[in-house]
């Protein structure tokens, strides 16, 4: 049994909120699910198994395979749950792609959601570290990044202004974005005003907690081309989930990125993505990363990622667009919040990305980031990848 092509052929997401206390998690799922089918003009008897996830560590509720099966469609078929932390939603997205490219399977359902207005994020993410080496440190997520900043400013002499040129950016890119939670633009002046959360981070500086689920359908080749007229082709996947303890990592660079996209750009034949890539989806928590981890992919030169933020072209109409949809700092449903990036970078390969379109999209790459500093990346492209 030979390897197989993987094409994405449908997408659905909810429209995101901080709260959505009119659904419970069967029916937040149920909508994403429902949508997805939609746009693939699918029913739930087309799908040959469910992968799903989120983190159910933080709502305390496990098994979300079993306990779903009403809104994911999983009744009488194949399930199974992934979960890895904040890169949750991009290994779903890994999950089925070899699920399918291994041919287990033709036609597979992802689903990532989070219903983090029931859940104690930071409380969770506490717990979670070792109570002798990390837990001291960090006491949630934000401090940990306030460190790899602090890092990365006394090593090149970033400010915490560059930060906010990316949250700038971001929030203006996700009003054109139906789906994202927060949808207002934001002046340098404004983040640099809100209230210093860890220096040097502010509060317009990090994502938002939010409602909200994905569903991608993926499709073998043979399959594909009679579903969507233009299908996402999956070209390759790579993930390093590389540290166990936070002290681990090196802050000022994330080299599980470095590392991910190394492999990643191999296996396409990517030599320069800078000029290669057409659109990025990266899964960007908090603004510095959106200076730190395109040096890591290698898009800008160690310590000028700032310099290639403020030139524009990573804007709309610039030279290589990030976060089209507003990216995580607008709408961060973690579970899902990977496969989002995933359903955004396949939304742009297929031209269907409607306000947020990219124009002529080959090739666009999605990112997860989460646990101890892990990255999952994916590459997508609107032809079919050569073996």
């Amino acid at each position: 049994m030979g390897k197989k092509r993987v094409a994405i052929v449908g997408t659905g997401q909810t429209f995101h909120k901080s709260h959505r206390p009119d659904v419970n998690g069967q029916e937040l799922i149920n909508e994403a699910v429902q949508r997805a089918l939609l746009d693939a003009d699918m029913t739930i008897q087309d799908i040959d198994a469910v992968v799903i996830g989120n983190m159910d560590h933080f709502e305390g509720i496990n098994y979300v395979d079993c306990w779903s099966v009403d809104g994911s469609g999983g009744v009488m078929r194949p399930i199974i749950k992934l979960t890895t932390g904040g890169t949750t939603g991009s290994t779903l997205a890994i999950g089925g792609y070899h699920m399918i490219a291994s041919g287990m399977f033709e036609k597979v359902l992802v689903i990532g959601w989070e219903k983090n207005s029931e859940s104690d994020t930071t409380g969770a993410i506490t717990t979670a570290f070792d109570p002798v080496w990390d837990r001291l440190v960090f006491a949630g997520a934000i401090s940990g990044l306030a460190a790899e900043a602090q890092s990365y400013m006394a090593k090149y002499g970033a400010t915490d202004k560059d930060g906010a040129r990316v949250s700038v950016r971001d929030r203006k890119h996700a009003c054109n974005n139906p789906h994202a939670q927060l949808r207002k633009e934001v002046t340098i002046e404004e983040v640099l005003a809100s209230p210093m959360l860890a220096d040097p981070i502010h509060l317009l500086d990090v994502c938002p907690r939010t409602d909200g689920a994905c569903a991608v359908i993926m499709a073998c080749e043979g399959v594909a081309e009679r579903i969507a007229p233009q299908p996402d082709w999956i070209w390759a996947t790579a993930n390093r989930h590389t540290y166990s303890y936070l002290n681990d990592a090196t802050y000022g660079e994330l080299d599980s990125m470095a590392d991910a996209s190394k492999e990643l750009f191999s296996k396409a034949g990517i030599k320069d993505p800078r000029k290669e890539l057409d659109v990025i989806e990266m899964y960007q928590p908090y603004s510095f990363a959106g200076i730190i981890w395109i040096e890591d992919m290698g898009i800008a030169p160690r310590g000028k990622g700032a310099e290639y933020i403020w030139s524009g072209a990573t804007d709309m109409g610039g030279e290589l667009p990030i976060n089209p949809s507003g990216g995580v700092i607008a709408c961060n449903p973690i579970g899902a919040t990977g496969l989002i990036r995933c359903a955004e970078a396949a939304l742009q390969v297929m031209g269907k990305a409607e306000e947020r379109q990219v124009p002529d999209v080959s090739l666009a790459l999605s990112t997860g980031f989460g646990g101890c500093f892990w990255t999952d990346t994916i590459l997508h492209g609107k032809n079919k990848p050569a073996f």
